[in-house]
């Protein structure tokens, strides 16, 4: 008998499959097809003849934890102690189901908002908890009176996600102050903040539970170099939270991985020495920029994209098909994958909206908007 009954094969390995099938330009999954930086592959290729090639400690390769209490403390303002609130994951998926796992308990439940990424849900029914999912608003701002209704007294843990995948939305102040209000009434319930965009906005300074004193001892926050140096196949991210959680965090991080690779962990170590994160918002801003002039003369409206490398689009003056379907034409008569975005909705909610990702060189940018702009 399945485990998870009702979930198959993700959205994004059907449009991908459906992609390479008919020789489609894949902007539905969300990693970049431009090189690396050079610096890092250097780096790569000096030490992979080093000795390093053994378990490194369970929680990560210590001065990559040192580097990575830096990198908050610069960026947030937080003191972070590497030895007892850090982690590094095998990527930002295994650091939410670990910490899923280790705290929400059979029959608690999890409230999420919709639209919400699909690694949410699964590790908390694998708890045998229920998740309570909560519509945003159709501006994508949370909806406060919406959400304090979904909490009740079996209510364990919140997630959100800043800035926001699929929808590119950024939470402002008066969101977290409202987070705020709303936690104080509920003292058990814990926070998992997914935050692997964190380094790409555009306009306003991304607002990070890092920067919220009064979430940070029941707040988990989840971080990516996958997503932030254009690494994803490289699967390596970190989670920060306080010492009580994260003991319980460990316990269920040493059964899934143990360590995570030792190669990637030096070589981003040494590479966090000559990068600086605060350029990923510009060079990502250009990017996004550029995929909507390219679209201005389309069919297509273009939603607002405060965040992340996802730009989401409506095609109601297009076609009035659902965006499962849409998107499958889209890949077999127009040679571009794209991902529905009813498929982040618990009930698939279908506003006629498809997620592009504009994270490719601009070659793959030209020619994907040309054949977007002639349907």
């Amino acid at each position: 008998m399945s485990k998870l009954p009702n979930i198959g094969t993700s959205i994004f390995t059907l449009m991908s499959k459906m992609a390479v099938e008919h020789n489609a330009i894949n902007l539905s999954q969300g990693f970049p097809n431009f090189p690396v930086d050079e610096r890092l592959t250097d780096i790569l290729s000096r030490i992979s003849k080093e000795d390093i090639h053994q378990y490194l400690p369970m929680s990560g390769y210590p001065p990559l934890l040192l580097k990575i209490k830096k990198l908050v403390e610069k960026g947030y303002q937080r003191n972070i102690q590497p030895e007892t609130e850090l982690l590094v994951t095998a990527g930002a998926t295994q650091a939410i189901f670990t910490a899923i796992q280790a705290l929400v308990n059979s029959n608690n439940e999890v409230v999420m908002l919709d639209p919400s990424y699909d690694c949410y849900e699964a590790p908390v029914l694998l708890c045998n908890a229920k998740t309570v999912r909560v519509d945003l608003n159709d501006d994508y701002t949370p909806n406060w009176e919406r959400i304090e209704k979904a909490f009740s007294s079996k209510t364990k843990m919140m997630i959100i996600n800043n800035p926001h995948n699929p929808t590119g939305k950024t939470w402002t102040e008066s969101d977290f102050l409202a987070l705020e209000n709303l936690l104080e009434k509920y003292p058990e319930v814990v926070l998992l903040s997914d935050e692997v965009y964190e380094y790409i906005t555009f306009g306003p300074k991304h607002i990070s539970v890092h920067s919220r004193p009064k979430l940070f001892n029941r707040s988990m926050v989840v971080s990516s170099f996958g997503k932030s140096f254009h690494i994803t196949g490289w699967k390596v991210g970190y989670l920060v939270a306080p010492e009580h959680l994260m003991v319980e965090i460990k316990k269920v991080h040493q059964f899934l991985v143990f360590s995570v690779n030792s190669i990637s962990q030096v070589a981003i170590s040494e590479y966090l020495d000559l990068v600086s994160v605060e350029e990923l918002g510009t060079f990502y801003q250009e990017k996004r920029d550029y995929f909507r002039k390219l679209l201005q003369n389309s069919r297509f409206e273009l939603m607002p994209c405060e965040g992340t490398y996802f730009q989401v689009a409506s095609y109601a003056a297009i076609s009035s098909e659902n965006d499962v379907d849409f998107c499958k034409r889209l890949i077999t008569e127009h040679g571009v994958a794209a991902i529905p975005i009813s498929i982040f909705y618990a009930d698939a909610k279908d506003l006629k909206l498809v997620r592009f990702c504009f994270a490719k060189d601009n070659t793959t940018l030209e020619e994907a908007a040309k054949r977007l702009c002639a349907i």
